[in-house]
């Protein structure tokens, strides 16, 4: 059986090569189909890790008690949007006072501002530098570490002592070359000493988060008193499985802080860690639907372009295939030879385009700062989706030549 599958292989070559410009034609056209799938799903696939490692790290027992939802809310006529309250300092602490729920770590933060200008020494950076106002359990709650020197403690927060906590950017620019650790930097005139540094983040849709830094929250409110600052609070569930009740108990609190009558909706949201990375990893489904729609319609056309090329061959080796069966040869054997040069012409194509989706996906994710991994998953689905095409575009050539009567293919000229 196997001496005979290399003779048809041989064969197959043999008659690819004499029929060489037509068989690289054919073969583009099925590379191409594959490498507009391969290189969609390898995209997809980097954009589905990336956003997986930039927001898992806050933790899938973390949720949030938001002014609104992460969604698009609608401005249409027919539909009302409800305004929500901010969040205000003082709700926020009623909160953390009220909320007792065991084994929850409640966490308050706001964004003080986006645009701070921060010193050091005769240097100072453009202004695009975030300050965000946090207490002690924020950096557990937001599943950030530090790679040197340490987290505050309740002493800093209860003193409003004037350290920080700088983004790991800072040491390749307004710290770079100097052991950033008890420096002394300048914020709106306050001078800070730094007390750690956070490990490296990245950029999630072009916003960096290592060009921030954390001050205590008191600190902060005494420097950025813009007026409706809204501030988010965070709580960490030691156990998952009793995230719906932390959760539920949450809603009770909050509905308790703002003296919410039982008839009334909540004017607040509740944001899952996990239910935010859920949401937006569904929208690249569309992605990957588009991937498939494109790849089958070229992948159609060069079925067509691969089905032709076989019953050329086939009508051009009438002779042969006379020749063949006048000599004993059966129509399993016959018809197994033509099937095999289909097969051959389409994992070349396959393999091809596979080589050229994960170049071109590649290229496309990292010039997007997106994190490239293998998509396995893509090239198994190449692999089977030229397969199919193969199997579908060589049966009628490969019955047809097996049905060829081989008298009359003798005397076919």
């Amino acid at each position: 059986m196997f001496k005979l599958f290399r003779e048809n292989v041989r064969i197959a070559l043999g008659s690819i090569r004499t029929q060489l410009l037509r068989t690289i034609l054919t073969v583009l056209i099925i590379a191409i189909g594959i490498t507009a799938l391969v290189g969609i799903l390898t995209v997809v696939s980097a954009l589905e890790n990336t956003i997986s490692t930039k927001f898992a790290s806050m933790g899938a027992n973390t949720f949030n008690v938001n002014q609104y939802e992460n969604v698009v809310r609608s401005h249409g006529a027919e539909v009302r949007e409800v305004i929500n309250p901010i969040i205000s300092y003082t709700e926020a602490v009623d909160f953390k006072n009220k909320y007792k729920f065991l084994f929850a770590e409640t966490s308050i933060s706001f964004t003080a501002t986006s645009t701070a200008e921060v010193k050091y020494e005769a240097t100072k950076t453009d202004p695009e530098i975030t300050i965000v106002g946090v207490d002690e359990p924020f950096l557990t709650n937001s599943g950030l570490e530090t790679s040197s020197g340490r987290n505050f403690t309740p002493f800093d927060i209860q003193n409003n002592t004037y350290n920080c906590i700088v983004g790991s950017d800072f040491t390749k620019g307004l710290l770079k070359d100097v052991e950033p650790i008890d420096k002394i930097i300048s914020i709106r005139g306050a001078k800070f000493k730094v007390i750690g540094v956070l490990k490296e983040k990245g950029s999630t849709f072009g916003n960096s988060q290592d060009l921030r830094v954390l001050i205590p929250i008191q600190v902060g409110r005494s420097l950025f008193t813009a007026p409706n600052i809204n501030y988010t609070i965070s709580i960490m569930v030691a156990k998952k499985e009793m995230m719906n009740l932390a959760i539920d108990n949450a809603i009770n609190t909050m509905r308790k802080v703002r003296k919410l009558s039982p008839i009334k909706d909540n004017d607040f949201a509740i944001v899952r860690s996990d239910d935010l990375i859920n949401r937006i990893l569904s929208i690249t489904k569309y992605l990957g639907m588009a991937a498939w729609l494109i790849g089958i319609i070229t992948i159609l056309g060069s079925s067509i372009a691969l089905m032709n090329i076989m019953i050329v061959s086939v009508t051009e080796r009438t002779r042969e295939i006379g020749v063949r069966k006048a000599l004993g040869a059966k129509k399993r054997t016959i018809a197994f030879q033509f099937f095999i040069e289909t097969l051959l012409i389409g994992q070349m194509g396959g393999f091809i385009g596979i080589i050229f989706g994960i170049l071109i996906g590649f290229t496309i994710a990292t010039s997007m700062n997106f994190i490239f991994v293998i998509p396995w998953g893509a090239i198994m689905a190449a692999f089977i989706t030229s397969f199919i095409v193969a199997i579908v575009s060589g049966l009628y050539p490969a019955i047809k030549a097996a049905k060829l009567d081989p008298i009359e293919a003798l005397r076919y000229e």
